[in-house]
């Protein structure tokens, strides 16, 4: 469903939420209070405005009241990130999600009425270092502090035996939704599925038993 985007804050995050979300055909208001960096975008997004939005009539006369959902991307100006915060939450907006940067920020957010605070920094520093001492993990989406998908790479299969003969919900508490073998992918693999060398297998699991099971297929 099309749904109508504030985006509030243009550099890395910001932008990079911006153009994803119009090029999954959202209508996207983009705002940004550095004249050089409005200048820089001024070709990328169809409603760009330079603006203060810590000012409350500033964001009614630029019409951020017609908008579903907010996003707060402002950097390392915390109270501008407040400030705004505050001001989207007086104005009803349905949805607001805000980056912070440390996790006092974030609470603070939260407390102010933020329905989703988000630690970008912090979740890429994450990401680089489980890439780092796993060779076989390729990427990974955490669905809560326990529950994550991973992408990984099977260097080491299990012969000819099934998905069914394995046993792996019994033995590992994880799931496979999907098998990417070359260029062909099993989404919802069955119980006659095997699992070979040069895999990709995205699966959903408890970190700790998707570490068990990312030892079983590393090589």
């Amino acid at each position: 469903m099309k749904q109508n985007f504030v985006v509030i804050g243009l550099g890395r995050f910001g932008s990079s939420v911006a153009r994803t979300l119009l090029e999954k055909g959202h209508e996207v208001l983009a705002i940004e209070k550095d004249e050089a960096l409005v200048s820089s975008y001024s070709q990328g997004f169809t409603h760009l405005v330079q603006a203060d939005t810590t000012d409350m009539n500033v964001l009614k006369s630029v019409g951020v009241r017609n908008c579903d959902v907010a996003v707060v991307a402002i950097g390392s100006d915390i109270q501008a990130s407040i400030m705004t915060t505050l001001n989207l939450k007086e104005l009803g907006i349905d949805y607001i999600v805000a980056k912070a940067i440390n996790s006092m920020h974030g609470k603070v957010l939260e407390k102010i009425g933020a329905d989703r605070v988000v630690y970008p920094e912090m979740e890429m520093g994450e990401r680089i270092a489980n890439s780092l001492v796993s060779k076989s993990l390729l990427d990974y989406i955490e669905l809560t502090p326990e529950v994550s998908i991973r992408e990984i790479l099977v260097e080491r299969g299990f012969g000819e035996k099934s998905l069914s003969e394995l046993g792996l919900r019994g033995r590992f508490h994880v799931t496979i939704v999907l098998i990417k073998r070359n260029d062909e992918i099993s989404i919802t693999p069955g119980g006659d599925a095997c699992i070979k060398a040069g895999d990709v297998l995205f699966v959903i699991g408890r970190n700790g038993d998707l570490d068990r099971f990312e030892q079983q297929v590393s090589g």
